[in-house]
């Protein structure tokens, strides 16, 4: 490791993996903002926002999909911390003529943030409309998934720059 490279904080000095201590850190509030775009053919896409699949609602069980994934979120990623979350939003949008853009948003209080929560929720809500569509199309994408934005706690705000 470099010198000016700081300590990976989820490894012992000996490399072990390890759960980081947060309890002197300050409980502050804390969110999230993860996409994930789901890509397929533009008839897919009119039919979701029309209702004509036949599993049913796709957006609806995708937007609960992501929002119980992100309350399991620990259960999920090994050393991430359980939390409380005060607030979980799922978006689903149309983003040009064949991709759907899933927008998660989480909220807490908390000692730690909450990317894992709402990556994990972008991600399952993506994986939850590409179940509830695959029977019109088993050729959809999934991704990019990524961190939009994250403001609280130690590290400062972050936002994403630019596109792709």
């Amino acid at each position: 490791m470099e010198q000016n490279t700081p300590p990976l904080s989820h490894l012992t000095e000996s490399g072990e993996a390890r759960m980081v201590d947060v309890s002197q850190k300050p409980i502050a509030t804390r969110t999230a903002v993860a996409s994930a775009l789901v890509t397929t053919r533009p008839e897919v896409i009119d039919a979701i926002f029309a209702g004509d699949l036949p599993k049913g609602d796709v957006i609806g069980v995708a937007r609960i999909a992501g929002i119980q994934a992100a309350k399991r979120t620990a259960d999920l990623i090994p050393l991430c911390h359980p939390m409380t979350l005060e607030w979980v939003d799922i978006s689903i949008e149309r983003e040009g003529e064949q991709s759907l853009l899933i927008r998660a948003t989480a909220r807490t209080c908390a000692r730690t943030g909450v990317e894992m929560e709402a990556m994990t929720a972008a991600s399952v809500a993506a994986l939850a409309l590409y179940d509830m569509t695959k029977s019109a199309d088993k050729g959809i994408v999934i991704g990019p998934i990524r961190l939009e934005s994250k403001t609280g706690g130690k590290s400062g705000d972050y936002q994403r720059q630019g596109g792709g």
